[in-house]
């Protein structure tokens, strides 16, 4: 049987938010659109978009917004016109950021920019890391939360200091803040008050917020408007954006009243796992929704376990393991949303018992 029919077979799924089928979503859509009078946009002209641009303009406190089809396209559009701004000097990134990690070197082979990276892989950034930097920095890209290191968050102290610093230096500070809606919990701010001081921010709008895919960039009117020309130049400049726009807007709302109860979520399961100490967890407490699950087996035996809990017990317990640095050690990340907010204290119990007992046991052969 392959894993997405053991999946399908799955009475408990421990990861993100349940998955709908493309007709009950564009079903759901249809209805949104049908209830709010939607017409398609033209190249990003059209009443849904626009004010849909402007509700996150406002309750991230910027000037304007504007939709891209791509988080990768926005965030190196971004820095690259910061860039072009301050003499091509380079942008700081930490070694974990999803340019460097994801993005298949994109920033270098297409001239977006130069970049250096700065901080410890294994920790977020603290003020040290970019105040001390000997360069001179056209831009600084901060990920808020860190998804690489398990969602870990600069200390609000530190990134107080970064925002001063680089306003003190001209330097342009962009966000990354594909899960922004979900460090807001964490931090126990607003998301305007973590925004506050960055020049420029990203969203997403598929990540936590469940949309078919799409970003905004946030900054200045004239910011704003000069990413969206080279978006255009970048073939970004899709004719109906109302698909994605729509599939966002229509559960923004509620995914951002899910937050903090996504991270009370995420905080019992912490609590469980310390029950098993087999299972190591990262960050040491959570500080968004979001965690990353050490196993003291390989890869190929996680996936094995997988298997094992989803056809024995009908617990699909993760969708991707990576290799731990260590070796026959694996780890995944385990994004709280609706699935594990729905499931019952008792399951979780259960499921998490079931993984480290598995871990615990030698393979045979």
């Amino acid at each position: 049987m392959s894993d997405t029919e053991l999946l399908s077979r799955c009475t408990t799924i421990l990861p993100g938010h349940r998955a709908r089928r493309p007709a009950e979503m564009f079903h759901a859509m249809a209805a949104w659109c049908e209830t709010n009078g939607v017409q398609h946009d033209v190249y990003g002209e059209g009443s849904t978009i626009q004010e849909f641009e402007r509700k996150v303009a406002d309750l991230l406190g910027f000037e304007a917004a504007v939709f891209c089809i791509s988080g990768t396209m926005t965030q190196v559009t971004a820095l690259r016109l910061a860039a072009m701004a301050r003499a091509n000097a380079p942008v700081a990134l930490h070694p974990t950021s999803h340019i460097i990690v994801h993005e298949r070197s994109n920033y270098q082979l297409l001239g977006h920019f130069d970049a250096l990276q700065a901080g410890d892989r294994h920790r977020p950034w603290t003020a040290a890391d970019i105040t001390t930097l000997p360069d001179p920095l056209s831009a600084v890209a901060l990920e808020i939360p860190m998804r690489e290191i398990g969602g870990q968050l600069s200390s609000w102290e530190d990134l107080a200091a970064i925002k001063a610093h680089c306003k003190e230096l001209d330097i342009h500070l962009h966000m990354d803040g594909a899960r922004l809606w979900e460090a807001a919990a964490g931090y126990g701010r607003h998301v305007a008050e973590i925004a506050a001081g960055f020049d420029s921010v990203y969203v997403s709008l598929y990540k936590g917020i469940g949309g078919l895919g799409g970003a905004m960039l946030l900054g200045s009117r004239a910011f704003v408007a000069q990413a969206s020309e080279w978006f255009r130049r970048q073939g970004g400049n899709v004719i109906h954006r109302s698909p994605y726009v729509v599939a966002a807007a229509m559960q923004f709302d509620a995914r951002l009243a899910s937050m903090p109860a996504y991270f009370r979520r995420t905080q019992f399961l912490y609590e469980v796992l310390r029950e098993h100490p087999a299972i190591r967890v990262n960050p040491a407490q959570p500080q968004a929704n979001m965690l990353h699950i050490h196993l003291p087996v390989n890869r190929e035996r996680a996936l094995e376990i997988r298997r094992q809990l989803a056809a024995e017990h009908g617990v699909w317990i993760f969708n991707r393991i990576s290799h731990g640095v260590l070796p026959d050690t694996s780890f995944f990340e385990l994004y709280v949303g609706d699935n594990l907010l729905e499931t019952t204290d008792e399951r979780v119990r259960e499921a998490m018992a079931l993984l480290a007992q598995a871990v615990s046991v030698p393979a045979i052969g």
